[in-house]
């Protein structure tokens, strides 16, 4: 974990697409499922995608919270949007073999340990998510500071104040809002909040609580207005997504 910014994940491929939700975040992802593997950045979603994958293909990434991404990857937010490219389109070649050669290294190193298959396979993943980070730590030491707005921003469409409410809060105009915005989230304050908002509720639905009483905590009108948001964002209706079956 990069202080509060950042965290690593890892994913094995099933027998189908996966059902990759919009959360605001970007990825730096190392992908196993070409014959070298591959570094790849997926950046903030609109609407859910499906992330295809040779099934028992392994991935390990390093989501950046909403905001944090452009620091680490060095491109505005917006120009990644509903996209997800390779990390050499991004950055130097030479940056990318070398971390790539780094995980490779670290790969290496967990295979050679005397251990059963799934502790393995746990460790491999464990020491790839390390050189993501490392990686990410790297370039973070010389990056310019984080946009002071950003966490107001967030608390605000988190706590479902306005577009405009917002801009007087953090002292700038809605355009200029929008456009920090864009560099920093990919998408603006309304659109944001839309996604945090779905999260919010998926969150709540995943424990059991009542559709009802999801759609009352999480900000929307009432459940017909989470069942449309929900199927505008990801795809399926909400107690599809709920069973796993969203793909």
């Amino acid at each position: 974990m990069i202080g509060r910014g950042a965290a690593v994940w890892t994913r094995t491929a099933g027998t189908g697409p996966q059902r990759v939700l919009p959360d605001g975040c970007t990825d730096l992802i190392w992908s196993e499922a070409g014959p070298d593997g591959e570094l790849l950045v997926a950046g903030p979603d609109t609407c859910a995608r499906l992330a295809p994958g040779p099934p028992g293909s392994r991935a390990v990434g390093l989501r950046f919270a909403p905001g944090q991404g452009p620091a680490v990857l060095g491109v505005p937010a917006h120009e990644l949007r509903d996209q997800l490219v390779p990390l050499a389109a991004l950055w130097p070649g030479t940056e990318v073999r070398r971390l790539a050669e780094r995980i490779a290294d670290a790969e290496r190193i967990a295979d050679a340990e005397r251990m059963a298959e799934a502790e393995r396979t746990a460790a491999r993943q464990a020491a790839q998510g390390r050189v993501l980070e490392d990686a990410a730590l790297g370039r973070l030491r010389t990056a310019e500071p984080p946009d002071p707005v950003l966490a107001a921003v967030v608390a605000g469409v988190s706590r479902g104040t306005g577009v405009a409410g917002i801009a007087a809060a953090v002292g700038l105009g809605e355009r200029q809002l929008h456009r920090r915005s864009l560099a920093a989230f990919g998408y603006g304050p309304k659109t944001l909040g839309r996604v945090l908002r779905l999260n919010r509720a998926l969150d709540l639905a995943r424990t059991g609580v009542p559709f009802a009483a999801v759609a009352a905590t999480a900000g929307y009108a009432d459940q017909a207005h989470l069942a449309r948001e929900v199927r505008t964002l990801t795809g399926v209706p909400l107690g599809r997504l709920l069973q796993g079956s969203g793909g």
